[in-house]
């Protein structure tokens, strides 16, 4: 059996490995995030530990080869397919839902550690949850790249027909063409879909990266000023 030095040791470089993953995600802007990433690093890590100790736990000389996690496995799969429900897939192949799902599936994990009788196990890893989500994150964003504190916005502009993209473009990235004359935007245009509506006018699907202090309905009133622009949907 394992003390509990090394149980939080464990957890403790779960989380760190997984923030690591989290990061290097969260700069690359891939749906895998910094709070998905370290939840289940930590849960896995729980849960391999239970597995292990169960063993040594319940086995008994008779049954020595038995596998106490057998049905707890389980538990594991069936509430994975819960956790599937929460995610979304939105415009422009933005996934949402990613930290929930992986929340449900680290609460059946937490379960499973109490049923099995190991209770300072399961306290270490809801700590090390909440850190997770609520305050690791913002320490990052503080001290991390510029990028890590960006947010994705969905954008999807209707305009006029032969409308030079080119200047919607420069407006969008330069928020002078729209708020302020002199004022260089940290907007970045991450991807850009083009398509032709049916009465001839033209929509243009934007991924935007934006400063996560900027308001979106300060995108939405920058898009809106720009000349032959019809109608402006914005999702954050």
């Amino acid at each position: 059996m394992m003390n509990e030095f090394e149980l939080v040791l464990k957890l403790s470089l779960a989380l760190f490995f997984g923030m690591l993953i989290g990061i290097d995600r969260q700069l690359k802007h891939k749906p895998l995030g910094l709070k998905t990433s370290m939840i289940i690093c930590v849960a896995s890590c729980m849960i391999t530990i239970v597995s292990i100790e169960s063993f040594h736990k319940f086995a008994t000389p008779t049954y020595h080869a038995m596998d106490p996690m057998r049905l707890t496995a389980q538990i594991v799969s069936g509430v994975g397919f819960l956790g599937a429900g929460v995610i979304l897939r939105r415009n422009n192949d933005v996934i949402s839902g990613l930290t929930s799902a992986a929340v449900i599936w680290a609460a059946s994990g937490l379960g499973i550690a109490v049923g099995a009788g190991f209770y300072l196990l399961p306290s270490v890893a809801v700590i090390l949850f909440i850190l997770a989500i609520n305050f690791i994150p913002l320490v990052i964003k503080k001290v991390g790249p510029a990028a890590l504190s960006k947010r994705d916005v969905l954008v999807k502009v209707v305009m006029e027909p032969n409308f030079k993209i080119t200047e919607l473009v420069k407006a969008i990235e330069r928020k002078g063409q729209g708020l302020n004359h002199h004022e260089k935007s940290d907007i970045i245009i991450r991807n850009l879909k083009l398509k032709d509506l049916d009465n001839g006018n033209q929509q243009i699907d934007l991924k935007l990266s934006a400063p996560e202090k900027q308001y979106t309905t300060e995108i939405y009133y920058l898009l809106k000023k720009i000349d032959n622009v019809i109608s402006v949907e914005i999702e954050h």
